[in-house]
């Protein structure tokens, strides 16, 4: 049996003080820094805003992919997520859990049920979420559809 494996790479370029360019092949730079907290800049992603979005953002990219596979209908996707950072003993900072808030609006009531069960797949699926040491908690919200006025 053929193994399967992927590899995504990037390249960081230092620029000054605790700045850098971020880049991979075929992609816009992005702008980094460490936070103020950690004697960075205000207005740069970090690495732990990244750390926070790549979680987010494969939740989201693997409930569509299960969505469409599901022939579930998806009005719209959005979501807000958030990192909790701690200093643990003996073992100093790291990221104890992430929280996800999908809203997922649907186009019917009767969909409510089966979008539930998809969440719950692409939260037990998200790559990157089985990568981290951190726990992920997914909070979604369900939405249905208004009918357009007539």
């Amino acid at each position: 049996m053929m193994e399967l494996t992927y590899s995504y790479d990037t390249e960081l370029q230092w620029g000054e003080r605790r700045r850098g360019l971020l880049r991979s092949a075929g992609l816009p730079a992005l702008a980094v820094c460490t936070p103020p907290e950690f004697k960075g800049e205000a207005g740069f992603w970090t690495p732990e805003h990244l750390f926070v979005a790549s979680a987010e953002s494969c939740l989201m990219a693997t409930f569509l992919g299960i969505a469409e596979n599901s022939r579930l209908p998806v009005a719209s996707y959005c979501s807000t997520a958030t990192g909790r950072l701690e200093k643990l003993e003996g073992a100093g900072l790291r990221f104890a859990d992430l929280t996800v808030r999908p809203i997922v609006e649907l186009e019917a009531e009767a969909d409510r049920e089966r979008a539930e069960r998809v969440m719950a797949k692409a939260h037990k699926g998200c790559l990157i979420a089985n990568s981290m040491a951190a726990t992920l908690h997914v909070q979604p919200e369900f939405l249905v559809r208004m009918p357009a006025a007539a």
